[in-house]
């Protein structure tokens, strides 16, 4: 598009006002822009109104979402405008499921230079974490198809949506999900994070359990949501893997996910490691808290440790890791 086409000035003027006040004639211009025609535009035009929550737009939203709905596949190329209304709608806690319902079912399958794809895949996963925040008695179940989506994204949806609101049944869904697999380790990723965050007590032991898992995606996964938990108990349940585990890859894999806590007993733990174990392990320990090198108390922590061990080596690795020249 060239800067003379209406769609394209529109925009610039879209980008413009997320970075203002809006006055008066401002909010009538907004109100415009939700009603343009280009669904690129009303996509862009829901984010500002999103990120400034300003819920006097409600009606226009919801209108364009069904202008939109009436034909997706002429009128919304992508999915595009009908993504960004529902999550905007998302946002500001719009409750009626009425649209959110309507676009957990919506498939946009669309001409690609290999085979079709579906645009309206975000949108669905973005309609089941919208919908279970609705007072729908039958939300879990609505959702429930989405586990077997047979696009991710539309999965990914559905599991944060029943971690974050499906309740005990499901945490209960989550877990079936683990046990039954997925071909994308996002997806299985996801249920643990959500199980860790949504029910930390009763889920640690069966995420813990997880990591002896003989498939690796999901070994890893269950220790990288470990990591991301930031659960103190976490850290027990990865020193123990770490202690029985022999293959290095994991053991590293164990180090970085230890390091992610930034609990002052897991820094201590790799620390120690540092000052202690062989060149190879201390060396693996380092680069896992290189990570966090921003972090003066990290640093100083390892700085500490590398200067009681006093190998040339492993000081060269840490200027380089660190950004410090060696002393």
């Amino acid at each position: 598009m060239s800067k003379c086409d209406p769609i394209e000035r529109a925009l610039d003027r879209l980008a413009e006002l997320r970075h203002r006040d809006a006055s008066p004639q401002d909010i009538d211009e907004i109100r415009r822009f939700l009603t343009h025609k280009s669904n690129l535009v009303v996509s862009k035009a829901a984010k500002l109104v999103a990120e400034q929550h300003r819920s006097e737009f409600v009606p226009e939203l919801v209108s364009s979402f069904h202008r939109f709905m009436a034909n997706p596949a002429q009128l919304d190329k992508r999915c595009a405008a009908l993504t960004g209304i529902t999550e905007a709608l998302y946002q500001m806690d719009y409750c009626e499921p009425d649209i959110y319902l309507q676009a957990l079912r919506h498939v946009q399958m669309e001409a690609s230079f290999g085979p079709p794809v579906d645009a309206a895949a975000a949108l669905r996963g973005i309609s089941a974490q919208a919908l279970l925040r609705t007072r729908h008695k039958d939300a879990v179940a609505a959702v429930l198809p989405l586990l077997v989506d047979r696009e991710p994204p539309a999965r990914i949806g559905a599991v944060r949506a029943l971690a974050t609101n499906g309740g005990t049944a499901g945490a209960l869904l989550l877990r079936l999900k683990v046990l039954t697999g997925d071909s994308e380790p996002e997806v299985i990723s996801e249920c643990f994070l959500g199980l860790l965050s949504s029910a930390p007590e009763e889920s640690l032991r069966f995420v813990a359990d997880s990591m002896d898992a003989d498939d690796q995606a999901i070994s890893d996964a269950a220790i990288w949501a470990l990591g991301q938990s930031r659960l103190p108990a976490a850290f027990e349940e990865l020193r123990n893997k770490w202690e029985r585990t022999i293959a290095r890859d994991q053991r590293m894999r164990l180090l970085s996910a230890t390091a992610m806590l930034r609990l002052e007993s897991a820094i201590e733990f790799l620390c120690s490691i540092i000052s202690t174990e062989n060149q190879t392990t201390a060396s693996d320990a380092l680069n896992a808290l290189a990570t966090f090198k921003a972090n003066s108390n990290i640093r100083e922590a390892v700085a500490t440790a590398v200067r009681k061990r006093g190998d040339n080596i492993l000081q060269r690795t840490f200027a380089r890791e660190f950004g410090e020249n060696k002393s």
